[in-house]
């Protein structure tokens, strides 16, 4: 595709399985894609996939809850590829060695402890968002888990984040009407296979459940 028409997807959260998927899929569209993932360990494998592919990619590396490295890695990307087009936000959870509190038994500190990956959402989108309301065009996706729009009371903390993150990519779109610009969420409500090796939640339709490792999930 030709440098002019050329657009970019950053993929923040790059890991095997919903993340790579999500930048293959970009990739086949004719994106370039910048992976974001706070360690460097599988990048070089991505960006070969990619390449395999014929999808142009780099990556780089910044924990996004550090709004320091988030900027860095945004004004590299900014760099290397110019305008970004797309946002795609889905870091993974930090690994949890024990079970949340109930949402009868939580903490304000549970919430906000759980609310640490929605907060850098909203200090990405301003950088973003700028941009793409100017050109009057880009998109802003949000990925979540299954207790983003069904009632789970054993995720506590989690369930009330990720329902906060769907509210507010609903409001950002509804705001955003007629400029070109979309927002939306992708809610994952089951395993993601390929996916970084995790302590996961099988909910029940009642929204009790069980926690046990394999690979990660979306909650």
């Amino acid at each position: 595709m030709p440098a002019a028409a050329r657009k970019t997807v950053v993929v923040i959260g790059a890991g095997p399985g919903l993340g790579m998927s999500i930048a293959h899929r970009f990739g086949r569209e004719g994106y370039a894609v910048a992976l974001v993932s706070r360690s460097d360990a599988r990048h070089a494998g991505y960006v070969a996939s990619l390449a395999e592919a014929g999808v142009e990619a780099a990556a780089f590396v910044a924990d996004v809850r550090d709004r320091g490295q988030a900027a860095a890695a945004l004004d590299a990307i900014g760099e290397r590829f110019g305008a970004i087009d797309v946002l795609y936000y889905g870091p993974g959870a930090t690994t949890l060695d024990a079970a949340p509190a109930p949402i009868t038994s939580i903490t304000s500190g549970d919430v906000q402890e759980a609310m640490g990956l929605v907060y850098p959402a909203v200090d990405l989108v301003g950088r973003v968002l700028p941009g793409m309301v100017e050109r009057g065009e880009g998109g802003l996706l949000f990925a979540g888990g299954l207790s983003a729009v069904v009632p789970m009371p054993a995720l506590g903390g989690l369930a009330v984040s990720s329902a906060a993150l769907r509210n507010y990519s609903l409001t950002l779109n509804t705001a955003l009407a007629g400029q070109g610009v979309y927002a939306g969420s992708l809610i994952i409500g089951g395993l993601v296979e390929r996916g970084t090796s995790t302590r996961t939640w099988s909910p029940s339709p009642s929204g009790s459940g069980t926690w046990a490792s394999g690979p990660s999930t979306r909650t």
